[in-house]
């Protein structure tokens, strides 16, 4: 799996003080080499710019950004690469990201992704916790 997170989803797992957080989940399955994490250097910024208006510990977000230098693939998206698909600009580059990266999720809590029904040009647009139980192989627990 190859998978790109939105801004939102590096939020709540930076911010989520719960240790059964499906984002925090995650990152450390992330860590633990179950799936690529794809990320572009504007998502990168955006990670920041998002992270640092938050009164959190900045060594957080150092640790952060230090794996995602090391642990990632980055994704080189030009600019002509980025189509104007949702209502905001830095979704599209999200967008692009997954395009370009050849990425099999998106995943994201922004509600601008649900214009595009779940899924495109082959990508699947998640929430955490699905895609969560796509990367541990198990099912969400029934009614």
């Amino acid at each position: 799996m190859r998978a790109v997170f939105d801004t939102n989803v590096f939020v709540a797992a930076t911010l989520s003080g719960n240790p059964a957080s499906p984002t925090r989940e995650l990152l450390e399955r992330w860590l633990r080499g179950e799936f690529v994490l794809l990320v572009s250097r504007a998502l990168a910024d955006e990670v920041l710019e998002k992270l640092a208006a938050y009164p959190i510990d900045q060594g957080k977000i150092t640790d952060l950004l230090a794996r995602l230098e090391r642990l990632a693939e980055w994704v080189e998206v030009p600019a002509e690469a980025v189509e104007q698909v949702l209502p905001d600009a830095d979704d599209d580059v999200v967008l692009a990201c997954a395009v370009q990266g050849h990425a099999t999720h998106l995943i994201t809590y922004d509600p601008h992704f649900d214009k595009l029904g779940g899924e495109y040009r082959g990508i699947r647009i998640l929430k955490a916790l699905p895609f969560l139980w796509a990367v541990r192989g198990d099912e969400p627990p029934t009614a």
